[in-house]
């Protein structure tokens, strides 16, 4: 261990702060609108229509059967040339890697958040909506105040957990050459020479932050749970 040299992580500290800022940005979003899509399409799949519920149910079905990997090179290389099929345009458009990494997280991921809140809307007893139409609320309004509130409040512990996940699975984008926080400590390992340091502080970091944050969900468990 004498030949470690780990003065290089103070000497690059604020390039690899602004690779992990991105790295809980592109988290935090992705969660929002994957919650967000997701839950519309739990709605669909527990919808009476077949057809729109078969519908999600096979997009939630693909999502969930594809690396994660392979749906992010997907939408980075195929979608401009798909894109300028439809337009007709001379030259595909230019997505570009963090615009992809936003969309290709969030569709992935409300494949997942999807199934966790049909779970939760599920949990919710068939009496509360019944009793709530009765009195006069539309499908909408009962969703909204009675049964969503409700069923996020039974799945947050899940919903966190899954966004652990993700926030490891954000890791991914740094083959896009975008400047995650795996990127930035990549791009400085190799410039250096320093592959060692620096990708040991980056499997530090990560224990670090997921070991806290699984315990910030494990104490949440406890605060949220109804009593039954």
């Amino acid at each position: 261990m004498s030949h470690l040299e780990f003065d290089v992580i103070w000497r690059t500290w604020p390039y690899v702060l602004g690779g992990l800022q991105y790295t809980v940005q592109l988290t935090v979003v992705a969660t929002a609108g994957g919650i967000l899509f997701g839950t519309l399409l739990a709605l669909l799949r527990l919808s009476s229509n077949p057809l729109l519920a078969s519908v999600a149910a096979g997009y939630v079905n693909f999502m969930r059967a594809v690396p994660l990997l392979l749906v992010i090179f997907w939408f980075y290389f195929l979608m401009p040339v798909i894109a300028q099929w439809v337009t007709g345009a001379e030259r595909p458009p230019s997505i570009g890697a963090q615009h992809s990494a936003y969309i290709t997280f969030v569709l992935f991921e409300a494949a997942f958040f999807c199934e966790i809140m049909r779970a939760g809307i599920q949990s919710i007893p068939r009496g509360q909506p019944q009793a709530a139409m009765a009195l006069g609320m539309s499908y909408g309004q009962v969703m909204r105040f009675v049964v969503l509130p409700q069923a996020l409040r039974n799945m947050l512990p899940v919903l966190l957990t899954q966004t652990i996940i993700l926030f490891q699975d954000v890791s991914l984008v740094s083959l896009l050459n975008v400047t995650d926080f795996v990127g930035a400590a990549s791009k400085i390992a190799q410039r250096d020479s320093r592959i060692v340091e620096m990708y040991l502080f980056v499997a530090v970091v990560y224990f670090l932050m997921c070991t806290a944050l699984s315990r910030f969900v494990r104490w949440l468990q406890v605060r949220v749970a109804i009593p039954r």
